[in-house]
């Protein structure tokens, strides 16, 4: 079974352009609809880089309307914020479609991590592959080091423009506990202080940030009868002398958060967009009852 929500089938892609904070805490948000992709996808990997100080969003691979094994591609697009325009670039560097890969940028690079295929026969195997892309000469590099455990559906963050650290996530049948830091200067993996081996803390299809050296991932989906959504915070500090080691606290109780958006003010607040309240039914794209969590 395709571990997908069908997120999104996105005919136009709307932004938010801009997040003002007031003196008394509210939060007001613009919405502004932008110019509609190439074709229906969802599942997808995004991120933005910046090409001569213009920011571009990139989109890579992911599944197309029909639903089905056969509209699972390679295919990518970048988005001008300049010109409100999309255009097709090379395909991800693989031999066969994938869904739920990740992509990260650090120093300017995109590297895209995992993901899984699916077969005709509605088997399925996760990536091991991280494919790097140069937003500047629009075009893919060779493939960095292959993941240690192959991994999709992951929380991916990125710690000081320097590491990006894979948590948790599934790995062909199952959720794992695992830590994964890549450091893209030396092309090389190192294995992080997993997270708590237990269905709270596991989970596939949730997302998070990083603030300072503090990782905050919350949501999922648990393995298990029908994957039900987790409604969890979880906080994790990174030693900034020893960056593998990682001090898991105890989680906070919020509200179910499947394969929604994560985003931060960078200081102490969490911004909670998308997502659905249930796995595998109702995604809905709008802001969550709870527009965001403050941490102090």
């Amino acid at each position: 079974m395709l571990k997908i929500t069908l997120k999104g089938l996105i005919t136009k892609i709307s932004i938010s352009m801009m997040i003002f904070f007031s003196f008394y805490g509210r939060t007001q948000i613009e919405l502004t609809e932008l110019s509609p992709m190439p074709k229906r996808i969802s599942n997808n990997a995004v991120c933005m880089a910046e090409v001569e100080g213009e920011n571009f969003l990139y989109s890579f691979a992911g599944i197309d309307s029909t639903k089905f094994f056969s509209g699972i591609s390679l295919s990518s697009f970048r988005y001008s914020t300049n010109l409100d325009s999309w255009e097709q670039i090379a395909s991800l560097p693989d031999t066969l479609g994938k869904i739920a890969a990740s992509a990260s940028v650090v120093k300017n690079k995109i590297f895209i991590f995992g993901g899984y295929h699916v077969f005709a026969n509605g088997n399925e195997i996760s990536s091991n592959k991280v494919h790097v892309f140069d937003p500047k000469l629009n075009s893919f590099l060779p493939d960095a080091a292959p993941i240690p455990v192959p991994i999709d559906d992951q929380v991916q963050v990125v710690w000081r423009d320097s590491l990006i650290f894979v948590i948790t996530g599934w790995s062909n049948s199952a959720s794992v506990a695992n830590v994964q830091i890549f450091n893209p200067f030396f092309n090389t993996w190192e294995v992080g202080t997993s997270v708590p081996n237990t269905s709270v803390y596991k989970a596939f299809g949730a997302n998070g940030v990083v603030i300072g050296d503090t990782i905050y991932y919350i949501g999922g989906a648990a393995g298990g009868n029908n994957f039900p959504a987790q409604k969890t915070l979880r906080k994790g500090v990174v030693n900034p002398l020893l960056p593998t080691e990682i001090a898991w606290s105890a989680p906070v109780v919020l509200e179910n958060f499947y394969r929604g958006v994560v985003t931060s003010d960078n200081v102490s607040k969490l911004y909670f967009l998308g997502g659905s309240s249930v796995s595998y039914t109702k995604t809905y794209y709008k802001m969550v009852q709870r527009t965001f969590y403050n941490l102090v």
